[in-house]
């Protein structure tokens, strides 16, 4: 069997002093599509931030990508980062550069010398969302779907071995979220793992997976009736 690429057990998710969520034991498996779901306030985004160590694993034992999230020194965050493809809600492009500088910046944020590799590697990941013309566009001239299209590009360049989409659907219209779907759907069809906080439903209906519930501060598997 393969390892888990999350695997959590006993954890308990603190926003500051407040324990937010408890009690959480769940793996997630290589190749998964997994959704969490939940109300707003539920704790899914303290979960996820838990997940890409934005907020400290106190208590329980949590490992993800092959980093021990209770042990992991701060210097290690980066490593662990770039493992992770995290794909948010509000894109987070830089306004003042293009695409490409945008994806860029990242590749050089994160360790990359090489600008021949670096151009091929941008190219790539732009096509993979069919977004490969628009390198030379500014974020304000993109669409809403454009720009979460690019932030899943973004998400893909350091070939991760899990992606985290927090609410990547919850800025856009229904049509365009299903398109943003169906990129992610790609994505996961070439065996990546995506773990994806939503609150559409309508999604989740339309492209059934395992799923996750946040609720009365536990996290457990929602066992979806068949039709």
């Amino acid at each position: 069997m393969a390892e888990p690429v999350l695997s959590l057990k006993d954890v308990a998710v603190f926003q500051k002093e407040n324990m937010v969520l408890n009690d959480i034991s769940l793996d997630v498996k290589p190749g998964e599509f997994v959704y969490l779901i939940g109300k707003t306030g539920s704790g899914k985004s303290s979960f996820m931030k838990t997940l890409y160590a934005d907020l400290p694993l106190k208590q329980g034992n949590g490992r993800i990508v092959g980093f021990n999230l209770k042990t992991l020194p701060e210097k290690d965050i980066p490593h662990l980062r770039r493992k992770l493809g995290i794909v948010f809600q509000d894109f987070k492009l830089l306004p003042d550069r293009n695409i490409h500088n945008n994806l860029l910046f990242v590749l050089r944020a994160t360790g990359w010398k090489d600008s021949g590799k670096m151009d091929t590697r941008i190219e790539e990941v732009l096509d993979k969302v069919g977004m490969k013309t628009k390198g030379f566009k500014f974020p304000h001239e993109l669409s809403g779907g454009e720009q979460q299209r690019i932030a899943i590009a973004r998400a893909l360049l350091n070939d991760p071995e899990l992606i985290l989409a927090d609410e990547p659907t919850g800025n856009l219209d229904p049509q365009t979220s299903v398109e943003v779907m169906k990129v992610l759907q790609e994505i996961n069809k070439t065996g990546r793992t995506i773990l994806m906080a939503t609150h559409d439903y309508a999604l989740i209906l339309k492209y059934p997976s395992k799923t996750l519930k946040c609720d009365g501060n536990k996290v457990f598997e929602v066992i979806q009736k068949a039709g």
